[in-house]
């Protein structure tokens, strides 16, 4: 008990250095409600510790990380504020019964100065009236102040403990909630635990306690959450450690023992053995082929020769059937694969030179790599008198921007499952090598199941190549270009992400990000300057993520294993499956664009 008058006596000697005047209800009493403040910094401490240390580890929960945890909410929430109020309230309660209070003559005399009449003297007030228990149990005044006492006992504290909820949730941004239990479950044990406390002291010091836990949010805010890196990195497994084998002594020598004449036995019948397992692939001979699409079938300069050992349109397998669109690079037909007897879809060049037979060489080898439910798939390459053709799968639906504008934009769960198939399909390229570069509305398909598919890789390079646009072709589509590529720089999987993160956004609120222009070089300049994102979906559950996402400094948004994750939580946490139709059925035929 000494211990808590000491605690208790320091606290308020403190508080009413600093803010005690004389003035109704009384320096003590303000000196009271100025401690609960100092009392409320401390769940503040405990929230900031907390993000400081998920700012170095992310979402890596271990013992180490979790004791963290532990021991901020269980020192700074519940152990310090217990003992403090507890400690105050014992203070007063010494003072008015004339035994040591730990304060000094001075100050327990100063107590029993009188300011207001409803007061009275300061020390009978905070220290010789009923505690927080017989109040709310047992009251003693009329209905009126009961409901005062209420406001004040049961109403303040439930608003302070609001508040260490939302600072918990602001130091577990961008990961799992749970852990934040540890910061406010003690709140609520040191509520309860604070019952024998004097009704006045009580009510003080939460009047001091709940404005300085709102205030606490803006430090913890401050602080952030961890870095988008720091939180893939906390997911990614360390490889797996070659255990010595154990030791093994070495074998006992026989004696020697003279040879035994035997009869010759009847051999056995040869063992069968397995058949031999499949090899596992060569991944990195895989992501090589990706990466370097080899030499061209073909001399850079002077007319191209067509390649060998290709199938030969006329008269050979593919057979056109209709045209489907027509692009900057190509013209896409729809095509019957005679010898398998299915639909495909052949993207020709318009013209036969050298560079445009080279990138779509380069396209075809990259994407014959890459095997995704969720991404189109290359079957073979083609000669014809219009130079290479890249056979692909058909896929039959229509283009999500068509389905925007005709059917409304995307609910939350939609756009969620559009998300992660596209990012999925994404993954699966950057795995090999092969960065898509012009994500946007009209490259996703939706099938008649309501199912998308990413298609038209047709500016697609792998990592290393080189430009292939020297006349200054514009590369990309401008309203769904990220900024780092607008302004030339190389593209990267973060350039990727960010127009797929454009793309939900319009799916979410039916225009671009950054709103549409007028022309493709005001589209560019945007884009360029990093303009403002004016149209994102502001009553969306993916706001937060889409800001992120289409941060202007690729260092800074999440990758697209991160987003996977937090979409498939989301899903998850609205009871709904990752699989399943992201818009509604769709009645007509639209071919690739």
């Amino acid at each position: 008990m000494d211990f808590l008058i000491n605690l208790g006596s320091s606290l308020l000697s403190f508080a009413h250095g600093i803010f005690g005047p004389g003035f109704c209800p009384g320096d003590w009493v303000w000196a009271t409600l100025a401690a609960g403040a100092l009392v409320g910094l401390l769940p503040v401490l405990g929230s900031l510790l907390v993000a400081l240390v998920r700012k170095g580890t992310g979402n890596t929960y271990n013992a180490a990380t979790i004791s963290v945890f532990a021991v901020a909410g269980g020192f700074f929430v519940f152990l310090m504020p217990m003992l403090f109020t507890i400690g105050a309230s014992e203070v007063f309660h010494n003072v008015a019964r004339g035994t040591p209070s730990g304060l000094t003559a001075a100050e327990a005399q100063s107590t029993k100065q009188v300011f207001c009449g409803w007061v009275g003297q300061q020390d009978d007030f905070l220290g010789g009236r009923q505690n927080v228990y017989e109040v709310l149990v047992h009251p003693r005044e009329g209905m009126l102040m009961l409901f005062v006492r209420i406001g004040l006992l049961v109403a303040l504290p439930g608003l302070g403990l609001l508040f260490v909820w939302l600072q918990a949730r602001a130091a577990m941004r961008r990961g799992p909630r749970w852990p934040g239990r540890l910061l406010w479950l003690p709140f609520v044990l040191m509520w309860l635990l604070t019952a024998p406390v004097t009704a006045n002291v009580a009510a003080m010091m939460w009047l001091g306690f709940v404005p300085m836990s709102v205030l606490g949010m803006i430090p913890v805010l401050a602080v952030g959450p961890p870095s988008w890196s720091v939180i893939e990195r906390s997911h990614q497994r360390p490889p797996p450690q070659q255990m010595p084998p154990p030791y093994e002594p070495p074998p006992r020598v026989a004696p020697y023992q003279p040879p035994v004449p035997q009869q010759p036995a009847r051999m056995p019948p040869p063992t069968r053995l397995a058949a031999p397992r499949e090899p596992e692939p060569d991944r990195a001979a895989l992501a090589k082929l990706a990466a370097d699409p080899g030499p061209l079938p073909f001399a850079t300069g002077g007319p191209p020769k067509a390649p060998t050992g290709l199938w030969q349109n006329n008269g050979g397998r593919f057979q056109k059937i209709k045209p489907l669109g027509q692009g900057g690079f190509g013209t896409v037909w729809l095509a019957k694969d005679t010898q398998l007897d299915r639909t495909v879809a052949v993207k020709l060049a318009h013209a036969p030179d050298a560079e445009t037979e080279a990138r779509m060489l380069r396209e075809a080898r990259a994407l014959a790599a890459v095997h995704h439910p969720n991404c189109v798939r290359v079957y073979d390459i083609i000669s014809d008198s219009d130079g290479l053709g890249i056979v692909m799968e058909y896929i039959e639906g229509e283009q999500l921007a068509d389905s925007v504008h005709e059917n409304g934009v995307l609910s939350d769960v939609q756009a969620a499952r559009l998300w992660v198939t596209m990012a999925g399909a994404l993954t699966a390229a950057h795995g090999k090598g092969v960065l898509h570069r012009d994500v946007k509305p009209a490259n996703v398909i939706i099938d008649p199941n309501g199912l998308a598919h990413l298609i038209d890789f047709g500016i697609a390079r792998s990592k290393g190549d080189s430009t292939l646009t020297a006349a200054g072709m514009m590369v990309g589509t401008p309203d769904f270009l990220a900024p780092e590529t607008a302004s030339g720089a190389p593209a990267t999987p973060a350039s990727d992400a960010w127009q797929l993160a454009a793309t939900v956004s319009f799916a979410l609120a039916g225009s671009p990000p950054r709103g549409a222009r007028d022309n493709a070089m005001a589209a560019l300049m945007a884009a360029a300057r990093s303009e403002p994102l004016t149209q994102l979906p502001r009553r969306s559950s993916h706001l937060r993520l889409l800001t992120a996402s289409l941060d202007a400094d690729p260092g800074r948004r999440p990758t697209l294993a991160a987003v996977t994750r937090e979409m498939g939580a989301w899903l998850a946490r609205a009871g709904q499956a990752e699989e399943g139709p992201v818009t509604k059925l769709v009645h007509r035929t639209r071919g690739m664009p």
